[in-house]
């Protein structure tokens, strides 16, 4: 028996770092979500956009595992959504970002990146945070004396310190100011070179045309649009991606 007979098969590294094929959720009668299929390759920059109600919240849950779509899959990385290592490689900033407020900054962090797997060193750590302008002094401070914008940059730092592969940030810059929100794109530029996938629910369409490569737009538990920014506007008209947005839901509120 030679060395080639005993080669096991090698497999294939996924492409996607998430797949949704038909989901549909719903709950009693109504259709929360219906029959979204979208994919996002690794290495993409992902927005979702969406008006009040039309069921981002829902999707990202169903992401999760926190809730399970009644048909339909959801993959990471080509593992099941509801398998716990599907988020081996996930990193997650809820909309509404509470920390404990009994721990300090440096506190959670470190919890954090104790749960993530990651170690930091103290150079890497300050410079993380000042790169989202954060001074490392506020670590030390209780976290309930902090601002919203200062609370949020510490979750951002957490995911963006975490190493992971995939972020999944829903509305990341809410409460920072224009330097703060300027120079996290900056960092997520310079990571998207390293190769991070990352997935944002945003209600803010500048920050979609400026990061993102592709994105969905869901009105009503339906995709009404999937694709880049550009191919947005080439297709429903305007001289912004706001616009081809209004375009778009005002076309779903004909049909």
């Amino acid at each position: 028996m030679n060395a080639d007979s005993l080669s096991l098969p090698i497999k294939a590294m996924p492409l996607n770092a998430l797949e949704i094929t038909a989901a549909s959720k719903r709950f009693g009668r109504q259709t929360v979500l219906d029959q979204i299929t979208l994919s996002v390759p690794k290495g993409t920059f992902f927005g979702l956009v969406g008006g009040n109600g039309a069921g981002k919240t829902t999707l990202i849950k169903c992401i999760l595992d926190l809730c399970r779509p009644d048909e339909g899959e959801i993959r990471l990385f080509d593992t099941p959504a509801t398998q716990n290592a599907a988020r081996r490689e996930l990193a997650y900033l809820p909309e509404r970002f509470l920390p404990p407020s009994h721990l300090n900054g440096q506190e959670f962090l470190t919890f954090m990146l104790r749960l993530h797997g990651a170690t930091r060193d103290k150079p890497t750590l300050n410079e993380a945070l000042r790169a989202l302008d954060m001074e490392p002094d506020a670590l030390k401070k209780p976290i309930r004396t902090l601002s919203k914008g200062m609370t949020q940059k510490l979750g951002l730092a957490s995911c963006l310190l975490s190493g992971k592969e995939l972020l999944l940030l829903d509305e990341p810059t809410s409460g920072l100011d224009p330097l703060a929100r300027a120079l996290l794109k900056r960092q997520l530029l310079q990571r998207k070179e390293q190769g991070l996938t990352l997935f944002i629910n945003t209600h803010i369409l500048t920050d979609v045309e400026n990061l993102c490569d592709a994105m969905a737009i869901l009105h009503h538990g339906s995709l009404r649009f999937v694709g880049s920014p550009t191919e947005c506007r080439k297709r429903f008209g305007g001289l912004s991606l706001e616009e081809s947005y209004l375009n778009v839901i005002q076309q779903a509120q004909c049909q």
